[in-house]
Order: structure tokens, then C-alpha cells, then sequence
């Protein structure tokens, strides 16, 4: 799938995408720091991927876990610092939510997302706090990329 406007592309040909970026981004992130390399190979390799590019450079990317039937999860959203303010995340959800067919993300009973820091961004796009945080539960380890290296 592709999508243009202006001068920007995002595609889900993972073929276009540059892990070296991605893993630069990612290992100095608040969510995946010291991320391994091999880690977020294997990541793409599992997930539905959206590369955001200007030029044919890499400028933004996001993934969606799914089982395409019932429930997904968005996960390592970013656009790098010198291209933001341009409304490119908003773009990028939009393209991500309306991606339908085989890779459908339409019709979930659960679409959940993690931020510290954009919530006004995800709410424009339907999501919003916990309804029942009472029937979710976690086992988070936020510290396992220091811990495997």
C-alpha cells in the first residue's frame, strides 16, 4: 500500500525501509532504549510497517501488530525531530486507519497504543484512556534491552 501528499510517501513496502534509522531512533527512545539491533529486525519482520519518506529518505515509521481480525497495536511511532510540526503524524494515522482487505485494520474490537507524551495526537484518532483497567493486565519489563545488551 502507498499513499502521497506534496513531496511525502508512506508505504508498507518493507523492502523501502532503513533499519539503520529506524534502530538509531528506536535505541535512544523513551519506550525501546538500547533496543538491539536483531530485536527490531525481527519486530518489522512481524508487523504490519509504515515508512514515512521524503525524497526516498526515511523520515517517519510506525508498526501495527494484529491479528488482523480482532485486535492490534501500535507501536514505535515517530517522525524525526527536524521534519515534526508538519502534520505528518496525523497523516500517518490517518493512512494507518484506513487500511482495510487482507492487513484490515477496520473492525477491531481493540486497537491499544502506549504514549507518555501524545495523547492529544491519538485522541483526534478515537483512542483514549482505559475503559475497564480492571480486566487489563501487563508484564512489562522496561529495563530488558540493558539487561540482554
Amino acid at each position: 500500500m502507498e499513499w502521497i501528499q506534496d513531496e511525502f510517501r508512506i508505504s508498507t513496502d518493507k523492502s523501502l525501509l532503513n533499519i539503520d534509522i529506524i534502530h538509531q531512533f528506536l535505541t535512544n527512545s523513551y519506550w525501546a532504549s538500547g533496543i538491539p539491533r536483531k530485536t527490531v529486525e525481527l519486530s518489522i519482520e512481524h508487523s504490519l510497517c509504515f515508512g514515512l519518506y521524503l525524497d526516498e529518505k526515511q523520515i517517519g515509521f510506525a508498526r501495527v501488530i494484529s491479528d488482523q481480525a480482532t485486535f492490534a497495536y501500535l507501536s514505535d511511532v515517530f517522525i524525526l525531530p527536524e521534519h515534526r510540526g508538519q502534520g505528518l503524524s496525523k497523516w500517518m494515522m490517518t493512512c494507518i486507519q484506513s487500511v482495510e482487505g487482507l492487513q484490515g485494520l477496520q473492525g477491531l474490537r481493540r486497537f491499544m497504543l502506549a504514549t507518555a507524551d501524545a495523547h492529544g495526537l491519538y485522541e483526534q484518532f478515537g483512542f483514549k484512556g482505559l475503559s475497564l483497567p480492571e480486566r487489563l493486565m501487563e508484564r512489562l519489563e522496561p529495563d530488558i534491552y540493558q539487561k540482554t545488551g
